[in-house]
């Protein structure tokens, strides 16, 4: 007797992925971010304001940690320029290979950790466009920070402007720097490989990459510590919201399934003609018509009709019995 497909094997066929429908609804998330963030730029006078508030806020508190990491970066160019490789590459290698590795070796896992990441980031895009933030290397020489970016600008294909290579600095928004991505996405980064990670490597990589992150946005001058926590708290908030954006994404998704589906009865009538036609390619018989030695029980099994009952169906006397 068949056996009935369970409810989970029924939501796993509907939500199976496929890497031709996954790489661009990414591609298509990144170029939404990417190009928020140009269009999101504020006015500058205003995020000068915005940084100088939260340089306030974390004296205040005490949290300034960035300003000891930033002459510690600038003094020690051992420590500032693997720092500025560290902030311009890994933000953009690290994330997309663990999504790969997460759509290739933990599949049951990669859509709510996927929806996790890009609910965040068009989070951030918002948090850019209601806060645009001058980074601490963009404040006046006064406040005590220096871009290490620009420091060590011959050691990479950084220039003066954050970490977009020389010449492209216009298409970057310098200004979005209240949350920090950078420590939101590192942060991401550490709990797929905590939780899916099956080594010891995997573990400690889990804890030394979004910690060494964080201390390379301050050290490096590009975020304040409190743009770090926002960065933090984006993520949190998005962990939260992304089972009600997969389950929106599910129900707009049947809804479109059963607009766009064939009527019951069309589907029938499809089916049947669907049967007819196949039939017809055969040897469908007319009326009264018999395939030629067909059974028939007046004759016993093998006689054609017509044959006296002492023929075998090919006209020769039947054998003495």
């Amino acid at each position: 007797m068949p056996q009935t497909e369970t409810p989970d094997i029924e939501a796993a066929s509907r939500t199976r992925l496929r890497w031709w429908t996954e790489l661009p609804l990414i591609l298509l998330v990144y170029a939404c971010y990417s190009a928020g963030r140009l269009l999101a730029r504020g006015d500058v006078s205003s995020a000068v304001d915005h940084g100088l508030t939260i340089l306030r806020v974390e004296k205040f508190l005490h949290v300034n940690a960035e300003h000891p990491l930033n002459r510690l970066f600038t003094r020690e160019a051992w420590i500032g320029v693997p720092a500025d490789f560290w902030y311009a590459s890994l933000h953009y290698l690290v994330t997309p290979a663990i999504l790969i590795w997460l759509f290739r070796s933990r599949k049951q896992h990669y859509r709510a950790a996927r929806t996790w990441l890009m609910t965040s980031t068009l989070m951030g895009l918002i948090g850019f466009t209601l806060l645009p933030t001058c980074p601490p290397r963009l404040l006046s020489a006064g406040h005590g920070f220096v871009d290490t970016m620009a420091q060590y600008s011959s050691y990479g294909w950084w220039g003066s402007e954050a970490s977009a290579p020389r010449g492209m600095g216009g298409m970057t928004n310098q200004y979005a720097a209240m949350p920090s991505l950078h420590v939101g996405w590192a942060l991401w980064c550490g709990v797929m490989l905590w939780r899916y990670g099956r080594t010891p490597a995997a573990k400690v990589a889990a804890v030394v990459y979004p910690l060494v992150t964080t201390i390379v946005v301050m050290g490096t001058a590009n975020h304040y510590f409190l743009d770090a926590v926002a960065g933090a708290a984006v993520m949190g908030v998005g962990l939260m919201l992304a089972p009600l954006v997969m389950r929106g994404a599910d129900r707009a998704k049947a809804g479109f399934a059963t607009r766009f589906a064939p009527a019951p009865e069309s589907a029938a009538v499809a089916s049947r003609d669907a049967h007819a036609s196949i039939v017809s390619a055969g040897c469908q018989t007319s009326t009264g018509e018999r395939i030629p030695r067909q059974r028939d029980a007046r004759f016993g099994s093998g006689a054609e009709p017509g044959a006296s009952p002492t023929d075998a169906g090919d006209g020769a006397p039947a054998p003495a019995r």
